[in-house]
């Protein structure tokens, strides 16, 4: 029993450290996208800084399904390790984009750029593979502490999210039209993939036993059959949208001078970054004290409480917009000091705290109940997660045609999706 119990935890504490690698490489394609908005050809354009993201999370909608049938085909450590060497690949290519077709275009675009967004896409077949192998994982040994793993696995998710756009914004400084260039960046890429290389050498050799060995046997039903696992990967859907969206759309609104908060041009990207980070480490709190309550407060609850709130305060930020200003502690490129930014900045970055909880609360939602068809729901979760590139799109579209804050109405329409799944829709009930 204690050898079985020391595997376990080996195999939990090794998911949760997957958990951090998994919003490392996601949170890289956002605050880099500021990079690309400054780049000839690409002019400012919100909807094409946004498409590193979009061409990560897009891998989801390829990969979703294959890698739950590698999960359950090769198994967990695997499917793990593959995705680690895929990663390391795609963060190469992503570093390569500063070399490669430099200086040429196709069409009025930079040719680098499609070499970025071809290492963004391989990267995020590494983070949906992670996705598939750590959820499900947590879920099977959690047992009744499911939630509370997922949680705690993602306060570690947050913590690298909330690191991730301070370093890119500190290391980007003053962003200038046509000077500003991806290899400004390279040191932090250098670091991800280092950190792949190390996780690889490390599940080498870490015992993960595959929990199928010890699984019932009896044959896998649809998930589709089950109505509230359709409704939550609709909800997934707009989620990650919401997660994604909310930062991704205020690193850039903070970081444009001109269009969108007005601040000072050499430290807006340093400023835009920082309160960026700030969304995660709120982030990281809300899961903290989740991983706290979810013995004792259900799933549902929380979703509904949180929702809710998410909703309100979308809405107040975008009517209250740049009405009036607050001051925010923030590493302005040069050092730490208190800066003006405007009081939807700060309603939104308040939103962290409200989607910190959703991931877990959603997927332990959707999948209850499912049994021997967990794994396959799995695999059509992670899919769905192209909510997080489509939904951000859409947005900064809007964003482009009638500003920044009109285009929060989107997330404000994702909150109240998720909403009414956790009040109706996440209820058990065959499709």
């Amino acid at each position: 029993m204690s050898t079985k119990n020391n595997s376990n935890a080996i195999a939990v504490i090794t998911m949760i450290f997957l958990f951090g690698m998994i919003s490392f490489v996601t949170n890289l394609a956002a605050p880099i996208g500021n990079i690309w908005k400054m780049q000839p050809g690409i002019d400012g354009s919100n909807t094409l800084g946004m498409m590193g993201n979009m061409m990560n999370f897009l891998a989801y909608a390829v990969m979703g399904i294959p890698a739950g049938n590698m999960l359950k085909k090769k198994g967990y450590k695997y499917t793990a390790l593959a995705a680690l060497l895929v990663g390391f690949i795609g963060v190469l290519v992503q570093f390569l984009s500063g070399i490669v077709g430099v200086g040429s275009t196709i069409g009025s675009i930079p040719s680098n750029f499609f070499v970025y967004l071809l290492g963004a896409f391989i990267a995020g077949f590494s983070v949906c593979m992670l996705n598939t192998v750590v959820n499900p994982m947590l879920k099977i040994l959690g047992g009744r502490r499911s939630n509370q793993y997922i949680q705690i696995g993602g306060s570690f998710n947050s913590l690298m999210g909330t690191l991730t756009p301070m370093l890119v914004g500190a290391m980007i400084g003053e962003l200038v039209k046509g000077k500003s260039q991806i290899s400004d960046v390279n040191t932090l890429l250098f670091m991800a993939m280092g950190v792949f290389l190390v996780a690889f050498v490390i599940l080498l050799f870490v015992p993960i036993q595959d929990p199928e060995a010890t699984k019932s046997q009896a044959p896998a039903v649809s998930p589709f059959k089950f109505r509230h696992f359709v409704m939550g990967i609709i909800t997934i859907f707009l989620y990650v949208g919401l997660e994604v969206g909310i930062p991704g759309t205020l690193n850039f609104y903070l970081a444009d001078s001109v269009n969108g908060a007005g601040l000072d041009p050499a430290t807006a990207a340093g400023i835009a970054g920082f309160v960026a980070g700030t969304y995660w480490f709120l982030m990281l709190c809300g899961r903290l004290v989740s991983s706290v309550i979810s013995g004792k407060v259900s799933s549902r609850t929380q979703l509904t409480c949180v929702s809710a709130v998410a909703l309100v305060l979308i809405i107040l930020a975008i009517f209250l917009g740049n009405s009036s200003t607050v001051s925010m502690p923030v590493f302005t490129g040069k050092g730490f000091g208190v800066v003006s930014v405007p009081i939807a900045a700060l309603l939104l970055v308040l939103c962290g705290l409200c989607t910190s909880v959703m991931w877990g609360t959603i997927f332990d939602l959707s999948v209850e109940g499912l049994g021997a068809a967990t794994e396959k729901a799995s695999g059509i979760f992670m899919a769905m997660v192209v909510g997080g590139g489509i939904v951000p799109l859409v947005q900064n579209a809007v964003a482009d045609a009638a500003g920044y804050m009109p285009s929060y109405w989107v997330m404000a329409a994702c909150a109240a999706f998720i909403l009414y799944f956790a009040v109706i829709g996440s209820k058990i009930k065959k499709a």
